[in-house]
């Protein structure tokens, strides 16, 4: 027999007496994390399971607005590629005007894994950024935009949707049939430029602490909400149990003439003001970085949304600002439980604290914070909002089939990072919480709210991350309608 085929089947005899070994001593410590693994997972589905939706009187969800193109590429590949090496002096920018500003903030996001959009505002580099994307070998398309995204996951869980954005007639045809799209055909639909890393992610000697992305765009349609009208003409006969807004990060730093931004969310407040009490309205938060956007959303867009959605990053960003601080553009990617929770109660109080001092609005009645380890959702007792705890579970759930691209939850590809208990507050001498395996989701009441925690199955084969709280707000939504 020849000898590089003598060692070729000797290679693979070795091969196999390792994997058979391997499995042989496999760690009691690794079967222990398996059975816990499924374990968590099954009380998961069957927390999210004691819930269904009505095939026969499906829940009627109206979203606005905008939506566009993704293009996912592996950020590291795309900065190499066009030569962009990482900068020596990180800083975080309002806009990118130049590919040196594009590395000094990119820089500043990655090492820490934190998830940040920005406007490009110089067409011919946002150009240059995607034509060589759409040259990189793994390089893939889909439906984005926070409204576009959600619809389409809250059409994927049973319900009617009536969407407000402007697509190309090849979008709006490939959208499920349960969802009815409100806004004019374009030609040229806006991009967006999802630039994906992985966990320990290496580019020069910055390394990344979790997965994330880092999103640019240079949209024409989105910031303008100019599918307002024709959502606006439709609403009244869609007659919906719940309106969701996002997307309005599109207008941060966007370069619009004078008072135009101004007029547009005054139609936008006008719109939310003119909604039936009996309908629920949400407001889906995002990256934002400029400051009078977001005074403007606190005055004419959150008073009267009685839920808001947001990640462990954009709920300090909103803390500190309603509190008469700075934005904060950078926080904690791993926040502890008691931190969040303590936050979400500050948020929770303040609000409802103006606007009962205001007199005018909507109370917030609903909080859902979803993070990379936990989800958790504060609901007001008597409120119109339902099965929290399941709604929790869904939530959990959904984050690791996003992140995976699968529908099924596969436990070898997961992993818990949420301790194994938590305190419910930083408050000295709080109750602390046992992390219980047959019951995940952990439920309690204070004041005059019940808040519930769940645990995330975390992705470890990622897929892809944007998206995720968009997916995960919507599937909360979907039980508490």
């Amino acid at each position: 027999m020849a000898p590089a085929l003598l060692a070729v089947r000797y290679g693979t005899l070795v091969s196999l007496a390792v994997v058979l070994l391997a499995l042989w001593y496999r760690s009691p410590v690794e079967d222990v994390l398996d059975e816990r693994l499924h374990k968590v997972l099954t009380s998961l589905l069957r927390a999210e399971g004691k819930v269904g939706i009505d095939n026969f009187d499906k829940p009627r969800v109206a979203i606005g607005f905008g939506g566009c193109v993704d293009i996912v590429v592996d950020s590291i590949k795309l900065l190499n590629k066009l030569g962009i090496r990482p900068s020596l002096s990180p800083i975080h920018h309002d806009y990118i005007q130049t590919e040196e500003q594009l590395s000094q903030s990119f820089s500043y996001f990655f090492p820490p894994g934190a998830a940040s959009e920005r406007y490009v505002a110089n067409n011919t580099l946002f150009n240059k950024l995607v034509d060589a994307s759409k040259t990189l070998p793994g390089n893939r398309w889909a439906l984005g935009g926070n409204a576009a995204v959600m619809a389409k996951r809250l059409a994927f869980e049973g319900c009617e949707v009536l969407l407000g954005g402007r697509f190309s007639q090849q979008i709006t045809d490939i959208l499920s049939e349960h969802v009815i799209v409100a806004g004019k055909p374009v030609d040229d639909p806006d991009i967006h430029l999802i630039m994906e890393y992985p966990t320990g992610a290496q580019w020069g000697e910055y390394i990344s602490r979790r997965a994330n992305r880092y999103i640019v765009h240079c949209d024409k349609h989105n910031p303008l909400l100019d599918s307002m009208e024709d959502f606006e003409s439709q609403l009244q006969d869609f007659k919906p149990d719940l309106l969701v807004v996002g997307g309005l990060q599109m207008m941060d730093n966007f370069p619009f003439q004078e008072g135009a931004r101004g007029t547009r969310l005054k139609k936008l407040s006008n719109l939310l003001q003119s909604t039936e009490n009996s309908t629920g309205v949400h407001f889906e938060m995002a990256s934002f970085v400029d400051e009078s956007l977001m005074n403007e959303l606190l005055s004419q867009v959150m008073p009267y949304a009685d839920s808001l959605g947001m990640n462990e990053q954009e709920l300090p960003n909103l803390l500190s600002l309603i509190k008469g601080k700075n934005i904060t553009v950078l926080s904690d990617p791993n926040p502890r439980v008691a931190t969040v929770l303590d936050q979400m109660r500050e948020l929770y109080r303040l609000v409802n604290s103006e606007r009962k001092l205001q007199g005018k609005g909507r109370m917030l009645t609903r909080l859902h914070v979803h993070t990379l380890a936990f989800q958790a959702i504060i609901v007001t007792l008597g409120s119109s909002w339902k099965n929290t705890m399941s709604a929790t579970a869904k939530a959990s759930l959904t984050a690791n089939r996003h992140v995976c691209g699968s529908p099924h939850i596969n436990p070898t590809k997961a992993k818990l990072i949420m301790d194994d208990s938590f305190s419910i507050s930083r408050q000295e001498g709080s109750q602390r919480i046992s992390f219980q395996e047959t019951r995940p989701v952990s439920c309690w009441e204070e004041a005059d709210y019940e808040i519930c925690v769940a645990p995330v199955l975390v992705c470890t084969d990622v897929y892809q991350t944007a998206g995720g709280g968009d997916n995960i707000s919507a599937a909360g939504l979907v039980l508490q309608i």
